[in-house]
């Protein structure tokens, strides 16, 4: 350990505290199961938090990270939360990214999203074990601001997305409503994604997306 991480771990604790006490029980609470970066801004500390029923010390960390062509002295996180997040194991929501959840939001064992990038839940986003995202990604699924036809029908609900095991998510990729991606694959740096695909062991890329390599397999 550098003494540049020694020293922002120090500068870790007060917001760490106050994350862990405010979302869990004190028992669990002083196993300090999430640690939080000193650069992350806690804007809204409600909902709820899920953990796994086996709790392990710093197994979830926010804000901590370092993708080289980034500034991470410089890059701050964001914890916007009135919905429910729940962690189904260790994970790491790397420097610059931003959380923003008034829905439910599932993250499997093993989630890892590198840095400055971003998830807003307003439905349901769910992602499986051993989920790698990497930088400049944002995951919506929602508009926002809604739609109305003339006869002032709602035309652009929410819809949740969907991201399967082992799936590793290019950088500049954007993954909005309706997206299902399946387990075992790999998406292509800067797709954009709208709707679901079938399979497995394959590579998705392009605008508009389709599948550009079959039996494949991809490794940290």
């Amino acid at each position: 350990m550098t003494s540049f991480d020694f020293f922002n771990i120090i500068r870790s604790i007060p917001k760490t505290l106050r994350f862990n006490l405010h979302y869990f029980p004190l028992k669990t609470a002083l196993k300090l199961p999430v640690v939080v970066s000193h650069r992350t801004y806690l804007r809204e500390l409600h909902g709820k938090v899920e953990l796994p029923e086996k709790v392990g010390c710093a197994m979830i960390k926010i804000g901590f990270g370092d993708v080289g062509h980034y500034d991470r002295k410089r890059s701050r996180s964001i914890w916007q939360v009135r919905g429910t997040v729940g962690f189904g194991g260790k994970a790491s929501i790397g420097h610059g990214s931003k959380i923003s959840v008034r829905g439910n939001l599932n993250l499997g064992d093993g989630f890892n999203m590198t840095a400055e990038s971003t998830i807003v839940c307003a439905k349901e986003i769910r992602f499986g074990r051993d989920c790698l995202l990497s930088w400049d990604i944002l995951v919506m699924d929602t508009d926002e601001h809604p739609i109305y036809n003339m006869e002032n029908e709602h035309i652009n609900p929410d819809k949740a997305i969907h991201v399967g095991d082992h799936v590793w998510i290019g950088c500049k990729c954007v993954l909005l409503k309706g997206a299902e991606v399946p387990g075992n694959t790999v998406v292509a740096a800067g797709t954009l994604l709208t709707s679901s695909f079938a399979g497995e062991h394959q590579v998705i890329g392009g605008n508009p997306p389709s599948v550009l390599k079959n039996d494949v397999r991809w490794e940290h």
